[in-house]
């Protein structure tokens, strides 16, 4: 065993090192084996010789940035600990850090582990996969574990309203009666993992959000998680509009089903044009979720495969 010190100028360097909560020093943790504790100014390293070397180098790759740009974000730390050790931060085994009915939520296949780690690792993803892979339920999930570790500051879900067109006018009711059936698949997964009343208080505070895609144009939104599920039934100029509300310090996921495309006739999916369009962009991924990723019933898998061969003969 040896052990390594690195001095730390001041607590509020401390503070931007180790992360909001420790939030960045648990990513360490979690990747390298390494003992690692902060104490009058020195943050002290104890292990085997390449656990050792490995979280010294990260943590002076996050010193360096720290001095360079006056913080650091989770993905740039998971991106340094990539770089140091070869291997993803977090481990794909590592469940979301939110808990369902007194169970740990966490990745069932290898294809939704690869999708959280994306998400984790990036600050933009995109999931393309058939009903029942979780696309919903897992982003939903890490945005919950995000806003618990403080890591964001809100949570917008978004989803394009009466599939396509967006044409809420013929609907009984009043503007929340209109929208409610078309965003209750994103209110159902959040109210499975926080408690009702503490949804209502965070959606009166506006720190969650479920609203239409139709009503994201003109905004900005800075430190959020921001969900879009159903994305297929978008037009490239909505998905346009809606990737540019990016801001500062804010993570988007996508997730949508481009077999299930419920455009008019001749309509290019959003979906489809930004997968093509944004693939060499540094900080995109997307994730290719398949019917062994499917976690509902067990019919649900017969019911895709029909589809699918159904699909076949007619192309």
């Amino acid at each position: 065993m040896i052990e390594a010190t690195i001095p730390v100028g001041s607590t509020d360097e401390l503070v931007s090192l180790l992360g909001t909560s420790d939030q960045h020093l648990r990513r360490i943790r979690d990747s390298v084996p390494a003992k690692i504790s902060a104490r009058e100014g020195k943050i002290h390293v104890s292990g085997n010789e390449q656990a050792v070397l490995q979280a010294t180098e990260i943590i002076e790759k996050i010193k360096t940035a720290v001095a360079r740009d006056g913080q650091v974000s989770p993905d740039q730390v998971s991106h340094i600990i990539h770089q140091v050790t070869g291997s993803p931060a977090n481990g794909r085994q590592l469940p979301v850090d939110v808990k369902q009915a007194g169970r740990v939520i966490r990745p069932r296949t290898p294809g939704q582990a690869a999708y959280v780690e994306a998400i984790r690792t990036h600050d933009l993803v995109f999931c393309n996969g058939p009903a029942g892979t979780g696309k919903t339920y897992l982003a939903v999930a890490t945005a919950v574990e995000s806003l618990k570790q403080k890591q964001i500051g809100k949570i917008v879900l978004v989803r394009p309203a009466v599939e396509a067109g967006e044409s809420l006018g013929f609907l009984p009711g009043d503007m929340q009666a209109k929208i409610n059936p078309y965003l209750r698949p994103l209110l159902d997964a959040l109210r499975e993992m926080m408690d009702y009343e503490q949804v209502k208080r965070y959606m009166a505070d506006d720190v969650i959000e479920v609203v239409p895609l139709a009503y994201m144009r003109g905004r900005t939104l800075n430190n959020a998680f921001i969900i879009m599920d159903e994305a297929q039934n978008t037009t490239v100029p909505q998905m346009k509009m809606f990737l540019t509300r990016m801001g500062l310090q804010s993570k988007v996921v996508v997730s949508g089903d481009t077999s299930q495309i419920d455009l008019p006739p001749h309509t290019k999916s959003g979906l489809v044009d930004a997968l093509h369009r944004l693939k060499n962009i540094d900080g995109f991924t997307s994730v290719l979720l398949s019917r062994g990723d499917i976690v509902r019933h067990r019919l649900v898998q017969a019911i895709v495969l029909a589809y699918e061969e159904e699909a076949k003969k007619k192309r």
